[in-house]
C-alpha cells in the first residue's frame, strides 16, 4: 500500500500547489512512483488529462512534476465557477450539472464515493500519493459533508501536515486557531505543520516555532522561503492576478482585460515569460492601454455575462480605438465567441437563456451547445505554419464567412476565424502561445527577433529548483519517512 500525506492550509493560497508539486518532483528524483491527489478543487484553470477529461491546471502541474501522465482521478472533483453563487460541477472528468452554494453543500456527501474510488485508484500502483486540501480545515461550518479536508483524511486514513503562510502575516495564530478549532478526531490527524514563504533569517523566527508547538504540540517540518522558481509555473486560480506586476518596460506590451470569470489564463505565462513582452492585465476601471500593440481576450466560464462586463468597462469602445490604431486582437476560447456578431444561448446552458451582440470584430457568430468539447489536440497555426500542441474545453459552435480562413487546423479539421487583414485572429484551442515556434513568429510579425525561449523546458526546471529548494529546508527525518517503500 502506498504511503500518503496530505497538506492542508490554515487558509486559501498558502502555497500547497508548489508544496505537492515539489514534494511529487523530490520523490521522483528518488526514483520512487509518485501521483498527486487532490479530491475537490474549485478553478476555471482547468487542463485535459491523458485519459480525456477536465481536471484542475495544478494537478495536470502535479502530474509533470511526478513525471506521469495526469489523470482524471487525480482531481475528481472540480468545481468551476460561473457566478457569485453557483458552479459547474465535473466528477471523474465530466460534467453533471450545475449547483449554488447551499445545494452543492448537499450534494457533498454523495460526490464521497466518487472521491474514494478515485483515490484508490490513484494509489494502486504507487509508492506514494501526495493530497492537495482546499481552503482550509478550520472551516469548521463545511465540516458536515467534507470531502476536500478532514472529511477525507478521516474517512482514507491518510495523515496531515498543515501549512501556514507566514508572508500574509499572523501564522502563528491561524496555526494554533486551526488547533484550537478542530474536533479531536480531525486534531488527532495532524502530524505536524509547515511554514511557507518565509523571507530572510529563519533563526529569527525560532521563538515562534517553539511558541507553536507549545500551543499546539505539533512539529515543524521545515520553514520554506519564498520559492523564486515558482514564478515560471503556472498559477492555479485567479486570486493571483490581483498580484501581478505590469507596466515593465519591454518591446511589446501586449494587454489583457481581465474578465469576472477568467478562465484558463495560464495560456499567457508562456507570453508573461518572455523578455520583450510587457503582459499587462487590466482590471475593470482602467483602460486599455494605448501602446499595447497586441489585446488579448482570454477564455471564460460564462461568456455572455463576461462580454456584458466588458461592454460594462467601456473595453469594446477601447478594442474599437485600438483597431483603428492600427493594433491587433487575438481571442481565446470564450475570447473567440465575443469577437463575433452575436452569441446566443437557447438551451439556456449558461444558465438564462440570453443572447447578446458581440463585438462584430470577426464576421462569425456562436450558438452554445449542450455537448462539451473537452480533448487534447494537435494542431497546426495557418498564419506561421507551425506546429501547435493545446487543448480543447468549450461549449458552443461558431460559424460565418470569416471561418472560412480559419486561425488554426486541429487534428486536421478547420479552427477559429482570421479578419480579412489578418488583424483579429480567434480559435478555441488552448496551449497556443506554449508553442515555441509560434511565440517565435507572433513576436517576429511585430518586428522583434527573440532569442530561443523553450518554455515547457523552463517550466521542469522551474520544478527541479523548487524540489531542491525543498530537500534543503525540509526535515530529511520527516522526508526519508514519508518515502519509505
Amino acid at each position: 500500500m502506498a504511503n500518503t500525506i496530505m497538506l492542508q492550509g490554515t487558509g486559501s493560497d498558502v502555497g500547497k500547489t508548489v508544496l505537492v508539486a515539489g514534494l511529487c518532483r523530490i520523490a521522483s528524483n528518488r526514483g520512487y512512483r509518485v501521483a498527486p491527489f487532490k479530491p475537490q478543487n474549485m478553478s476555471n484553470n482547468a487542463a485535459v488529462s491523458t485519459d480525456g477529461g477536465e481536471i484542475g491546471r495544478a494537478q495536470w502541474l502535479q502530474s509533470l512534476a511526478a513525471r506521469i501522465p495526469s489523470s482524471i482521478h487525480m482531481n475528481p472533483v472540480l468545481l468551476k465557477p460561473q457566478s457569485e453563487t453557483g458552479s459547474q460541477v465535473v466528477v471523474q472528468g465530466k460534467v453533471v450539472g450545475q449547483a449554488r452554494g447551499r445545494d452543492y453543500q448537499a450534494m457533498k456527501p454523495k460526490l464521497l464515493g466518487a472521491v474514494l474510488e478515485s483515490f484508490e485508484i490513484i494509489r494502486a500502483g504507487c509508492d506514494l500519493v501526495v493530497v492537495e486540501g482546499a481552503g482550509s480545515p478550520a472551516e469548521i461550518n463545511l465540516r458536515a459533508g467534507d470531502i476536500a479536508n478532514m472529511g477525507f483524511a478521516t474517512r482514507a486514513g491518510v495523515p496531515v501536515v498543515l501549512v501556514g503562510d507566514i508572508d500574509r502575516g499572523g501564522v502563528i495564530a491561524s496555526l494554533v486557531g486551526t488547533h484550537a478549532v478542530l474536533a479531536p478526531e480531525d486534531r488527532a490527524m495532524v502530524t505536524g505543520y509547515l511554514i511557507n514563504k518565509f523571507r530572510g533569517d529563519v533563526t529569527l523566527f525560532n521563538d515562534g516555532l517553539s511558541a507553536i508547538q507549545g500551543f499546539t504540540g505539533w512539529p515543524c517540518f521545515g520553514v520554506v522561503p519564498w520559492l523564486t522558481a515558482t514564478r515560471q509555473l503556472p498559477a492555479e486560480d485567479s486570486v493571483v492576478l490581483e498580484r501581478l506586476s505590469q507596466g515593465t518596460a519591454r518591446a511589446l506590451t501586449i494587454a489583457v482585460p481581465v474578465l469576472p470569470r477568467i478562465a484558463n489564463f495560464d495560456d499567457l505565462d508562456p507570453l508573461a515569460a518572455e523578455p520583450s513582452v510587457d503582459l499587462r492585465f487590466i482590471r475593470p476601471g482602467e483602460r486599455l492601454p494605448q501602446e499595447a500593440a497586441l489585446v488579448i481576450l482570454p477564455g471564460s466560464k460564462a461568456t455572455i455575462a463576461d462580454l456584458a462586463a466588458l461592454k460594462a468597462a467601456g473595453w469594446d469602445r477601447d478594442l474599437a480605438a485600438h483597431l483603428r490604431r492600427g493594433g491587433r486582437v487575438i481571442g481565446l476560447c470564450g475570447g473567440y465567441q465575443m469577437l463575433g456578431h452575436r452569441i446566443s444561448d437557447p438551451l439556456g446552458i449558461e444558465g438564462g437563456g440570453a443572447a447578446i451582440d458581440g463585438l462584430g470584430l470577426l464576421d462569425v457568430e456562436t450558438e452554445m451547445a449542450r455537448e462539451k468539447v473537452v480533448r487534447n489536440s494537435g494542431a497546426r497555426s495557418t498564419e506561421y505554419d507551425v506546429a501547435l500542441d493545446g487543448y480543447e474545453i468549450h461549449l458552443g459552435q461558431t460559424t460565418g464567412p470569416d471561418c472560412a480562413r480559419p486561425a488554426v487546423t486541429i487534428d486536421g479539421r478547420p479552427d477559429g476565424a482570421l479578419s480579412p487583414d489578418g488583424r483579429v485572429m480567434g480559435t478555441y484551442l488552448h496551449g497556443l502561445f506554449a508553442s515555441d515556434a509560434y511565440r517565435a513568429a507572433l513576436l517576429r510579425s511585430f518586428g522583434i527577433e527573440a532569442e530561443a525561449f523553450d518554455y515547457r523546458g523552463s517550466v521542469d526546471a522551474a520544478l527541479d529548483a523548487v524540489a531542491a529548494e525543498l530537500e534543503a529546508v525540509l526535515d530529511p527525518r520527516w522526508l526519508d519517512g514519508l518515502m519509505r517503500r
